[in-house]
Formats: C-alpha cells, sequence, structure tokens
C-alpha cells in the first residue's frame, strides 16, 4: 500500500507541469489568418479581347416622296456609332432624282424646273433608342435578334437651288443576323420648307428604306 501511494505521487508529480500548460489559455488566432498556405505556382493568364462592334456603315435604297413631285429612288449612305446598347447616333447622307412630268404635261410652257430631273440631296444627323428589344424568327427553330428603334435630329436638304435646315424623325427595325451584319429598314420623315410653287411652306417628305449594315 505504500508503494503504491508513492508511485501514485510520483506521477502527478510528473504531470503537474503537463496539466498547468494545458490550463494556459491560448492566444487567440487573428481574424483571416490563412491557416495553410498552399504551394500552387501561378500561372500568368492573358485575358481575350472581345470586338465592341461600337461603330456601324450602312448602305441603303428606297423611295423618298417630295411633297408636290411624287416619290423617287433614293440611295445612300450611314455611319452610326452606339453609345450605349440601346442609345446610338447616325449621320445619313441620300441622294435623288426629282422629276416635275407632271407639271409639264399641264403647262405648255415647261415645268417648274429648267431640266426635267433635279437631284436632291441630304445629309443629317440623329439620335436613336432601341424601344423593342426581340427576336424575329426564320422558320420554327431560327431565330435572330431584333431591334425596333426610333430616331430623330436635323440637317439639312439641297433643292432645285435651295438649301433648307430639315427636321428628321422616323422608326425603324433591325434585325441582326451576326455580331458583324444586320439588315434595317426605315421609315423618316424629313420636314423642311421650299416656295418653288409662288409660296413658301412647310412640307412632310416621307422616306421609305432598306439597306445593310455592318459593324466594327
Amino acid at each position: 500500500m505504500p508503494l503504491t501511494r508513492t508511485f501514485a505521487c510520483l506521477l502527478l508529480a510528473a504531470a503537474a507541469p503537463a496539466l498547468a500548460q494545458s490550463a494556459d489559455p491560448q492566444p487567440p488566432r487573428p481574424a483571416g489568418e490563412q491557416v495553410i498556405t498552399p504551394q500552387v505556382d501561378r500561372r500568368d493568364v492573358k485575358l481575350p479581347r472581345f470586338a465592341s462592334n461600337d461603330i456601324s456603315v450602312g448602305l441603303f435604297g428606297g423611295r423618298y416622296a417630295t411633297a408636290n413631285f411624287g416619290s423617287s429612288t433614293v440611295t445612300g449612305l450611314r455611319l452610326g456609332y452606339h453609345i450605349t446598347e440601346d442609345v446610338f447616333v447616325e449621320g445619313a447622307y441620300g441622294r435623288a432624282k426629282v422629276t416635275d412630268e407632271a407639271f409639264r404635261q399641264i403647262f405648255p410652257n415647261g415645268g417648274i424646273f429648267p431640266t426635267p430631273k433635279q437631284n436632291l440631296t441630304y445629309y443629317n444627323v440623329v439620335a436613336g433608342y432601341n424601344l423593342l428589344p426581340g427576336e424575329v424568327f426564320f422558320g420554327r427553330s431560327n431565330a435572330k435578334i431584333s431591334q425596333g428603334y426610333v430616331v430623330a435630329g436635323v440637317g439639312s436638304t439641297d433643292f432645285a437651288g435651295q438649301k433648307r435646315q430639315t427636321v428628321v424623325a422616323g422608326f425603324g427595325l433591325r434585325v441582326v443576323f451576326t455580331s458583324w451584319f444586320a439588315a434595317q429598314v426605315d421609315v423618316r420623315d424629313h420636314i423642311y420648307s421650299l416656295d418653288l410653287l409662288g409660296k413658301r411652306q412647310s412640307n412632310h417628305n416621307l422616306e421609305a428604306t432598306a439597306g445593310l449594315t455592318f459593324t466594327f
């Protein structure tokens, strides 16, 4: 019995330092300290460059209705810049040949113009907004992105020796076939005044066109 007691005392004496050390509180670990440090070699990654496709160039053709002189074929080109996904600006140049043949059939001494046909040219700058984004289906399984939009702006019209400030407003539909190619149709009203018939009056000259647009 004394032997057992002596042995127990020796065990307690030997375990006392370890018990005292375990009783001491551990210092708190700093917040956010990384516990495991990964041994991974980092690679240099080259980020891909995607085309922004903000600039567009287009050709168009259609009919231009000149007040009092009927409609004529019009052709031209457009240059646009897309500021955001929905807002864009666009400049346009168009050219048509207008005839006064109807007046020449009435007046025996000739028509309104010095020659039977007169050139009409215009340029304008408009701002546009995409109102109706959607899709156009070609068949059951082929769909393309479409954008309905409105435009408004100002420009100038040169017709029969008169240059007039012009207000332009209209709407259109664009169908996007690829990231760089689209087709669009437009209806625009060119508002300016003329005095070819002896009285100056404001005229609404409607234009309906279709065209192709390339973006880059």
